[in-house]
C-alpha cells in the first residue's frame, strides 16, 4: 500500500505538481496535504515559558515563576477566561496554514494543525471534560460551508459539545480596529440550554462541574472568546479555557 501511495504521490508531483500553501513550492507528496514538508519544519511555535492567559512568551523562567506564569497585561485585567494556549504567532507558515483552511477549504490541513494544537494545548486540555468551537452564524456558516473551529475542535481527543449559537451576524473581527472588535461581539452569543442538559446527561455531570476549552483558528485581541467566554461563565460553567491554532501578537509581551 505504502508502494502505490509513493508511486500515486510521484505521479501527481510530476502531473499537477500542487505548489504548497505557503512557499508556493512544489509538494513532493500530494496526498499527504497542502503544506510542504520543509515548510511545516518552520512553522513558528511559541516555546516556554508563556503566559498561561495569553499564550505569547515570557521573558525568562525566573520572571514567569514570580509573576505565577502571567505576563504584566493580563495580571492587571480580569478574564473569563482561566487558562490559554496557541501553537504560534499569527504569521508566515502558520498563518498561511490557518488562511488555507479557513479560506480556501484545504481540509487537508486540519490533522496537522490539531495535532500541533494538541501538544501546544496539553495543560488547557488536561482535566477538560470537552471543547465547544466557536460558532459561525448560520450565514457565514451556510456561504463557507464549514465552522473551522469545529473541523479542530474535533480532533482534540475530547468531546465536541455545540454550547453556543451565534445571534446576529457581524463583520469579521479582522476588518475592524482593535477598539471596536468587543463592541462588535457583545452580546452576539447565546448558551444553548437544551444542548447543555444533553452534554450533562452524556457525561453524568451538572454544569456548574464542567471545565471546557473554547476553540478557535485564531485569537486577535481575545474579544471573540471573553465573549463566549462571558456567555459559559453566566451560565454557570465551572472553568472555561480556551486553544487556537494561531495568535496574534501586536506588541512584545511585558
Amino acid at each position: 500500500m505504502s508502494r502505490w501511495r509513493a508511486w500515486i504521490d510521484h505521479a501527481l508531483s510530476a502531473l499537477v505538481a500542487p505548489p504548497c500553501v505557503s512557499c508556493r513550492g512544489t509538494i513532493s507528496r500530494p496526498l499527504s496535504g497542502a503544506v510542504c514538508d520543509a515548510c511545516w519544519g518552520r512553522l513558528a511555535r511559541f516555546t516556554p515559558p508563556v503566559c498561561d492567559a495569553c499564550g505569547v512568551a515570557l521573558p525568562s523562567w525566573r520572571r514567569a515563576s514570580l509573576d505565577l506564569g502571567r505576563c504584566a497585561r493580563c495580571r492587571r485585567r480580569r478574564s473569563a477566561i482561566s487558562r490559554y494556549a496557541a501553537v504560534g504567532p499569527h504569521t508566515g507558515v502558520l498563518r498561511d496554514v490557518v488562511h488555507a483552511l479557513k479560506y480556501d477549504a484545504r481540509h487537508s490541513t486540519v490533522a496537522p494543525l490539531a495535532g500541533l494544537m494538541r501538544t501546544a494545548g496539553s495543560a488547557v486540555l488536561d482535566g477538560a471534560h470537552l471543547v465547544v468551537p466557536v460558532p459561525l452564524h448560520r450565514q457565514r456558516a451556510w456561504w463557507r460551508g464549514f465552522n473551522q473551529a469545529a473541523l479542530l475542535g474535533d480532533r482534540l481527543g475530547l468531546p465536541l459539545a455545540p454550547l453556543l449559537t451565534r445571534t446576529r451576524h457581524t463583520p469579521p473581527q479582522v476588518s475592524l480596529p482593535a477598539a471596536q472588535r468587543h463592541r462588535n461581539v457583545r452580546g452576539a452569543f447565546r448558551f444553548r440550554r437544551r444542548a447543555a442538559r444533553q452534554v450533562s446527561d452524556r457525561l453524568n455531570a451538572p454544569i456548574d462541574r464542567l471545565v471546557v476549552v473554547l476553540v478557535d483558528d485564531v485569537c486577535t485581541t481575545s474579544a471573540t472568546l471573553e465573549a463566549c467566554a462571558r456567555v459559559l461563565r453566566d451560565a454557570g460553567v465551572a472553568d472555561v479555557r480556551a486553544l487556537t491554532a494561531s495568535r496574534v501578537v501586536s506588541e512584545p509581551p511585558a
